[in-house]
């Protein structure tokens, strides 16, 4: 098994809920625990030192290219994209979010990895269907397999034609996803990288239990929806100051801007818990071993020390099965939902572009 040194962290930061809806007067926190991506437990509560909080204070992300935001229609699905296309790629780095996949959380992380790869690869972040204001369907909900579905039939339409390789990288349930897609373009996809991967579920999580039974409920479905877009409705400036005291100051403004303008939507968190539940469904079998095993030098994870969805039981069962497969684990405090402060998306994109720079060396 290939294991990869930690990268030096810029610093250390909580990981914050993703649903900050524990700032109005009856929070959405009384009725369930405090959610992070993918629904995953918020804050940890471990403490900084102070230089760590003075390089929050003073760490900025260096100037780089913005990425762009753009709607395409996926066989009449409006998708929306977060895109950097390089003048000369060698390489096409596909994005695949977590739940909920809202493309405008990863925009610092996006960034930050096309800068460190120097122009020479494309960057495409793709959103999952109804998890966005701009990407907004009435009339139905959208299933696990919905949103696989959708991201191979992007890749047939936007990618059809390219004979430039693709590379997969996948947060969370989009890990998941991304090994989905590999099965159906294994000679497109040349390499498949699993970020705090939520692979199935994990029977030791009282935390996992309790959100399966929020996701199942439509009473509290419709609820959780309606105190979000409730928050959608206030003006910016107000939404934006709840969400940056109930999530705390670890935040970025990309963050923040992503929940005030995507998150606090009733589509897109009923989307979201809609397509929790038949997560919970369809992950509650094993992994497909014998997939990955075949796939092994062209499929690399990272895990964190404590994420309830990718736990380090599953990664130790990993290295078990197959152990020739690259794994980490990243070890510097940015836990689950990385892509909500600076700091966790500049250290992630760069264990991405080393992996993918090694791979592509070899």
């Amino acid at each position: 098994m290939r294991r990869f040194p930690s990268l030096p962290s810029l610093h250390h930061q909580p990981s914050p809920s993703l649903l900050p809806f524990n700032s109005i007067s009856l929070s959405l926190s009384q009725i369930f625990p405090k959610f992070g991506f993918d629904f995953s437990i918020a804050r940890a509560a471990a403490p900084r030192s102070v230089t760590g909080r003075l390089m929050e204070a003073e760490i900025p992300l260096v100037r780089r290219r913005r990425a762009s935001v753009r709607l395409c229609n996926v066989k009449s699905c409006p998708t929306e994209l977060l895109e950097i296309p390089a003048e000369d790629p060698s390489i096409v780095v596909l994005f695949i979010p977590g739940n909920p996949g809202i493309v405008g959380f990863y925009r610092d992380f996006i960034e930050e990895m096309y800068e460190q790869l120097n122009g020479s690869a494309s960057v495409t972040a793709v959103g999952h269907i109804c998890h966005s204001r701009k990407s907004w369907m009435q009339g139905r909900m959208w299933t696990l397999e919905d949103q696989i579905n959708h991201k191979v039939d992007f890749i047939k339409q936007e990618l059809h034609n390219a004979t430039i390789p693709i590379v997969l990288v996948g947060h969370s349930i989009g890990s998941y996803i991304c090994l989905e897609v590999l099965k159906r373009f294994p000679q497109q996809v040349k390499f498949n990288i699993g970020l705090y991967p939520f692979l199935t579920l994990n029977n030791d999580s009282v935390k996992q239990s309790i959100i399966e039974k929020i996701t199942a409920s439509p009473f509290f479905s419709a609820a959780i929806s309606s105190s979000a877009a409730l928050l959608g409705l206030f003006p910016k400036w107000a939404s934006s100051s709840l969400v940056k005291s109930s999530v705390g100051k670890s935040w970025s403004s990309t963050a923040v801007d992503a929940t005030c303008n995507d998150l606090l939507q009733y589509h897109t968190v009923r989307n979201a818990l809609y397509m929790a539940m038949t997560e919970f469904k369809k992950l509650s079998e094993d992994p497909d071993w014998m997939f990955i095993r075949g796939k092994r030098d062209r499929i690399a994870f990272l895990f964190g020390i404590d994420d309830h969805w990718g736990p380090l039981s599953l990664f130790e069962k990993i290295s078990t099965r197959i152990p020739e497969i690259s794994l980490s684990i990243e070890r510097e405090g940015h836990t689950h939902a990385f892509c909500c402060t600076n700091a966790g998306s500049v250290w992630v994109a760069s264990h991405v572009v080393r992996l993918i720079k090694h791979r592509m060396s070899s």
